[in-house]
């Protein structure tokens, strides 16, 4: 299938697996990438090192197009885009909007660069700076997502800017692709629908409960770091909620050392990632710590298994998924979906 995105990235098929923390790693983003569709790499729960060891094992696995995904806001993210540029990836992402300057310096050496955003303003602000596409994620997204259904912020975007759009947010199969393409986004991009696949490293107990979730078992939360952040409703999550000030903050404390050391990152180093993540909100010193370190949140469940002490962010389709197919597996069906339906729609205008 031809799109502007295809074109653009020189993927096969319309079709992202996103920069999933702890998720998104050699293994998923190569399987993704050999499938035809393009797979991201999630660099900020990795250290430069293990960025550029990624790159390399992913360039092992395919000759494929892939990505890497960047958080905008972090300390070295000048550093992680000239891994980029060293490495010759061929897509950067980014979880904010990047600055005027990171963008420029990406596209001078041909690096295509898509942000992604949750409302029209921020897709008018990067499309202004140079950005090459945007991915839309609306409010059935998860992590941390918007209020905005996708059905209403893609279309605003579409007529907004004048680059490919790449719609998220409640996509899992064929039909929601041609739905999107009618919207007149030129792909979409998928989250926990590339997470429950047998190429994910995700642990075997940990898809389980995603895949026995109902829509009803996803939830948006604030109590993780202050911001909205859609996920599996768990016993640890009701416990954050109704932790007092005191203990969360004890919580957020013991974390945090658990993530600086896996990181190396220095305190005052957390503390200002986790500032730089409020985005004007009024956070608590216990929320600022634990924005410093969701990702670990994210490591309990997503590396070790262990539901009852992390997070486990989700789109909202988690209730709509029933199986765990190769990622081959999964984009064939969606492309031969896509077509069925296409093939649908047609025999309907044939028919007037």
């Amino acid at each position: 299938m031809d799109t502007a995105f295809t074109r653009l990235v020189g993927v096969r098929h319309p079709i992202v697996q996103t920069g999933m923390g702890w998720v998104a790693g050699p293994r998923l983003v190569s399987a993704t990438a050999e499938a035809g569709a393009l797979g991201v790499l999630a660099s900020a729960t990795m250290t430069l090192d293990q960025l550029r060891d990624a790159v390399r094992e992913v360039r092992s696995r395919t000759d494929a197009p892939f990505g890497v995904n960047l958080r905008a806001d972090a300390g070295d993210a000048g550093d992680r885009v000239r891994i980029i540029i060293d490495e010759g990836v061929r897509v950067a992402s980014f979880a904010l909007a990047p600055s005027r300057e990171l963008i420029a310096e990406l596209k001078d050496v041909g690096v295509v660069v898509i942000p992604s955003v949750g409302a029209r303003r921020h897709a008018e602000k990067v499309a202004a700076w140079g950005a090459d596409a945007v991915i839309v994620q609306g409010g059935e997204g998860g992590g941390h997502t918007g209020e905005v259904a996708t059905t209403v912020l893609l279309p605003q975007v579409v007529d907004a800017v004048g680059l490919p759009v790449v719609a998220a947010g409640g996509f899992h199969d064929g039909r929601g692709l041609v739905a999107a393409l009618a919207y007149g986004a030129a792909g979409v991009a998928m989250g926990t629908r590339f997470l429950l696949t047998s190429d994910s490293t995700v642990p075997d107990a940990v898809k389980a409960r995603y895949l026995a979730a109902t829509v009803k078992d996803v939830t948006v939360t604030t109590a993780v770091d202050g911001l909205p952040h859609r996920m599996l409703r768990t016993d640890f999550v009701d416990s954050l909620e109704k932790s007092g000030r005191t203990r969360a903050l004890a919580q957020a404390v013991r974390r945090a050392a658990g993530f600086r050391r896996i990181s190396g990152l220095s305190w005052p180093a957390m503390v200002r990632d986790g500032l730089a993540m409020k985005h004007g909100k009024n956070l608590s010193w216990s929320q600022v710590l634990l924005a410093a370190n969701t990702p670990m949140l994210l490591k309990s469940a997503m590396v070790d298994g262990r539901t009852d002490l992390g997070v486990m962010a989700s789109g909202q389709v988690a209730g709509v998924i029933d199986d765990l197919p190769s990622c081959t597996e999964l984009v064939d069906r969606i492309m031969s979906e896509a077509e069925e339906t296409l093939k649908s729609l047609e025999l309907l205008r044939a028919a007037r």
